[in-house]
């Protein structure tokens, strides 16, 4: 793995960006010759929507916008 310094990444971060996409390879970033963080490109799955796999699982029954009590069973009211 290529590692680069915070400094130099900051200068060629669209570039780097770039070839992470086309390569698949991963880069570490250093801040004072330590690793701070991993530059990887993303799978499939981290570009699909968390919620995705619920689609068509929930179904409305009835009114979902009234209140869910009577308002004569509002203590506020009274």
């Amino acid at each position: 793995m290529e590692k680069i310094d915070a400094s130099d990444f900051e200068a060629r971060c669209l570039a780097l960006l770039d070839r992470v996409q086309a390569t698949g390879e991963r880069i570490a970033i250093l801040s004072r010759g330590r690793p701070v963080a991993v530059l990887a490109p993303c799978s499939p799955a981290d570009s699909v929507c968390p919620g995705a796999d619920l689609e068509g699982t929930v179904e409305a029954a009835g009114d979902i916008v009234s209140p869910a009590v009577p308002e004569e069973d509002w203590d506020s009211l009274n």
